[in-house]
């Protein structure tokens, strides 16, 4: 028995083999080695076997009968039987780390159809979506334990959200009541309210305002002469007058007192300052308080931006807002001279000036026999009975400032689909809304007016457009809010009652600016005497005096300011126009 080793190419050109190299004699020379087939293969082809010399044959027989070849013959059964036996074990090496589970997975899982074998990616991503849906699960699980069930407490408010006034070192806290104290109150005003005394004109409601609509929009007029009075308790003249009469034991206006019963509804901070004279309380609010503005998006998750150059800020909205309601209120009018008078003039304006169509009823309110409030409550117009008698109305304006932030576009839904804007509203400005209410319930309108008005270009905060007027009974809204009456004079029955246990002297209430509470303070006599507004009001609120020149030049920055947000154009000729007037003035 002999190993051939076959034919050694020899090259005489050269280094390395011939091109063309002989076969070896056993495979039958070159010619039989044309014939071999060249079969390319990959690592990850399954490679069978060329010889087996670990098979034992059955017996001694077949082991004599046995020849050299046999290591090379698979054709027998057992052998092929084994062969896929071994071929059936067979598996790759995968060297990936298997993924990684959710930490905090779901507990339960719906039975699921059986599908067919998903890609790996395509698990992956799947295992990872569960993941966020779990982990945002969790995240909401936590705002909601973190907010006290508040229904309208942002969880992510920026934690360098201001207090609405500096808290002084010298001040002593006196009580600190939670928002979830309120929410269990409940108390019941069981007369009805009585009349004191009416003062101020009003005039009719404009009914055409009833059929305005988003293709046929009213252009907001500015109404500049007229002015808008924002007089606190103590120096009503009037409420100094029943007080000394003895008519009541507290005294507050009816912004102030839906403040108080709209508070577990708040979010940004606001105070209000309460003294005590003799047997007597006296709710006041500062000059430049948070509540002469308007708040905008108070109850939205997302926030505003803060600086307040920025038109879209929460301090240029709020006075946005003002502006726009004041003049909503007085623009849906008619305008014709026909005024209803009541029992005194406006005791605000002085002779010759000319007021706002304004109406202040002073009523009393007895919530038992020790205690009564007065409060001065505002209604804005007059409207006609069909059975000849009047009804009094309340004015109010939402706005809408950029579609893009608040994810409904007025001028496209408020045709088809008035409920999902108003359901927006309730969402992003349910604090508004319920003092708005508060305050028709407080004043005894028969209905209450809300405007819809939006800029007429999202980056131009100088002019609006009136898109539609809706009404409401006051009652009804509130059903509708989830305002309830009770609740509402429960929250100031009790705070009325620990007002009335310290003694005389002055103190302040005070939201927190983060937390879901309010804090009561004993604050100097003297305090807040000196304060002043940090930023002056604008032009357009300003009272000016009755001289022609000022009034020109008034009416030419006015002008000029608004051509500007128009068009340039417009604005070189306004302004000239504007100048020869004021020159020949």
């Amino acid at each position: 028995m002999g190993f051939d080793v076959g034919v050694v190419a020899f090259n005489p050109e050269g280094w390395g083999p011939p091109d063309t190299a002989p076969a070896p004699a056993s495979l039958g020379g070159g010619a039989a080695a044309a014939s071999i087939p060249f079969a390319p293969f990959s690592r990850s082809d399954k490679l069978g076997r060329i010889a087996d010399w670990t098979r034992n044959p059955a017996g001694p027989a077949a082991l004599a009968a046995a020849s050299r070849d046999s290591v090379f013959d698979f054709t027998s059964v057992d052998d092929s039987l084994a062969a896929a036996a071994e071929d059936s074990s067979f598996r790759l090496v995968d060297a990936k780390p298997p993924p990684r589970h959710p930490r905090f997975g779901p507990k339960w899982r719906f039975n699921q159809r059986p599908q067919l074998p998903q890609r790996r990616d395509e698990e992956v991503e799947a295992r990872r979506r569960e993941a966020e849906k779990e982990r945002a699960r969790r995240e909401r699980h936590f705002q909601n334990n973190r907010s006290h069930h508040h229904p309208g407490f942002r969880g992510n408010q920026s934690s360098s959200a201001k207090s609405s006034v500096d808290i002084q070192p010298d001040w002593t806290m006196r009580e600190q009541i939670p928002f979830a104290n309120f929410t269990k109150l409940s108390f019941s005003v069981a007369d009805q309210p009585e009349d004191l005394l009416l003062c101020g004109a009003v005039e009719y409601y404009d009914r055409a305002f009833d059929r305005v609509n988003p293709k046929a929009a009213r252009r907001l007029e500015r109404f500049k002469s007229r002015n808008f009075f924002k007089v606190t308790t103590t120096d009503d003249p009037v409420i100094r007058r029943l007080a000394e009469e003895d008519k009541a034991t507290v005294f507050a206006t009816d912004a102030i007192l839906a403040a108080l019963m709209c508070t577990p509804r708040s979010i940004h901070s606001w105070d209000i300052v309460v003294q005590r004279v003799g047997n007597k309380l006296f709710f006041d609010k500062r000059d430049g308080s948070q509540l002469d503005l308007l708040s905008v998006n108070e109850t939205a998750q997302e926030q505003l931006p803060e600086n307040k150059d920025d038109i879209n800020s929460a301090h240029s909205l709020a006075v946005e807002a003002t502006y726009i309601n004041q003049n909503f209120s007085q623009q849906v009018l008619l305008r014709d001279g026909e005024k209803v008078t009541f029992d005194e003039p406006n005791p605000f304006a002085s002779e010759g000036e000319e007021a706002a169509s304004v109406g202040y009823r002073y009523r009393r309110w007895k919530l038992d026999d020790e205690i009564s409030i007065v409060a001065r409550c505002e209604v804005h117009a007059v409207n006609a009975d069909p059975g000849g008698g009047r009804q009094f109305l309340t004015l109010n304006a939402l706005n809408e400032f950029d579609p893009k932030i608040t994810g409904v576009d007025w001028r496209q839904k408020l045709e088809t689909q008035r409920g999902a804007v108003l359901a927006t509203e309730l969402k992003n400005n349910a604090n508004k809304l319920a003092r708005w209410t508060c305050q028709a319930l407080l004043a005894g309108a028969d209905m209450m007016k809300l405007g819809y008005v939006s800029r007429v270009h999202p980056r131009d905060h100088y002019n609006h457009a009136i898109l539609t007027v809706m009404g409401y009974k006051p009652r009804d809204f509130a059903t509708q809010i989830n305002l309830n009456t009770s609740n509402m004079w429960g929250i100031v029955k009790s705070i009325v009652d620990i007002c009335m246990k310290f003694e005389e002297g002055k103190y302040v209430l005070v939201k927190d600016p983060a937390k879901p509470q309010v804090r009561i303070y004993e604050v100097p006599s003297d305090a807040f005497e000196n304060d002043y507004v940090e930023e002056p009001l604008p032009e357009e609120e300003q009272v000016r005096p009755p001289s022609d020149d000022v009034d020109a030049t008034a009416e030419e920055m006015d002008a000029a300011a608004e051509a500007e947000a128009n068009n340039a154009a417009a604005a070189a000729g306004g302004e000239g126009e504007k100048s020869a007037e004021a020159a020949a003035a």
